[in-house]
């Protein structure tokens, strides 16, 4: 996650999240999709879990990949990455996640997840 550099897993299976968190493990950090057990795209970010060490079109293509992955299992959000590493930077409003729950950043309070 962006700043913050925690691991941020979104996703509808416990065991499909389980392998993308042990599969950063095993890499070093970045993104990864599974989808029914299945490792469909992988940028990996050794460094820090901030930076890949390879070539940057190597680094392109494989996040052109993991892109053309998410498109096909349905998120249509533009630049859904983008989208997900910034759900960490609690310098930027609205909401953000950190590692004290899910923060409203207007007004630097805890919000409720339950209503």
């Amino acid at each position: 996650a962006h700043d913050a550099h925690h691991i941020i897993v979104v996703g509808t299976s416990k065991q499909d999240m389980a392998l993308a968190v042990n599969r950063l493990g095993e890499v070093g950090g970045g993104v990864v999709l599974f989808s029914r057990g299945k490792e469909l795209a992988l940028v990996e970010m050794p460094i820090a879990g901030l930076m890949s060490d390879e070539r940057a079109e190597i680094v392109a293509a494989k996040a052109d990949k993991l892109t053309e992955a998410m498109r096909q299992m349905g998120c249509s959000l533009n630049n859904a990455y983008m989208q997900h590493s910034l759900l960490a930077l609690v310098v930027i409003p609205e909401l953000r996640i950190s590692d004290v729950g899910l923060i409203d950043v207007t007004t630097f309070q805890k919000v409720d997840l339950f209503v």
